[in-house]
């Protein structure tokens, strides 16, 4: 209690339980996290410059062409191996890694609708798929639509 001087005996107990807090108290992995979220999302971006330079090379896509077949091969590589159960390994594993490239949107989205695929096509699926990438879409649009009029208002 703040202004209470405490005895002896309740410095030392306090001493005690601090100390029983610290030895159960989970270790923290930050450093650990942030590295594995660097690496493997790096890796996706790794394989989005690589599926980009194959659109360009194979199929002489333009600078706009190339980046929309980027997007959505990895979309769809990030859907497939979320219906195939190894997106959520890689999640468990990197963390924001795998949530923040263009594959964890994918993810987000066929998640939910697997998860609610027994309730139907209309009301399971179709209600439920954008459950969690919903807010993210509705935000993400606000905030370019205010972005936007900022900026063409500044530059008027």
């Amino acid at each position: 209690m703040p202004g209470r001087n405490l005895t002896e005996k309740e410095k030392t107990e306090h001493k005690r339980y601090l100390r029983l807090v610290n030895e159960r108290m989970p270790k923290s992995k930050t450093a650990v996290q942030c590295l594995l979220a660097f690496l493997v999302g790096g890796t996706i971006c790794l394989l989005g410059q690589f599926i980009g330079d194959i659109g360009e090379l194979a199929f002489a896509l333009d600078e706009k062409s190339r980046a929309a077949f980027t997007s959505i091969t990895l979309i769809f590589i990030g859907a497939l191996l979320t219906g195939l159960g190894v997106y959520d390994k890689v999640g468990t594993f990197a963390g924001a890694g795998s949530v923040v490239p263009i594959t964890g949107f994918a993810n987000s989205i066929v998640a939910p609708a697997m998860e609610h695929k027994r309730e139907g096509y209309v009301l399971g699926v179709g209600a439920q798929m954008f459950s969690y990438a919903g807010p993210v879409l509705v935000y993400g649009i606000t905030t370019s639509v205010i972005i936007g009029v900022i900026s063409w208002l500044m530059h008027r």
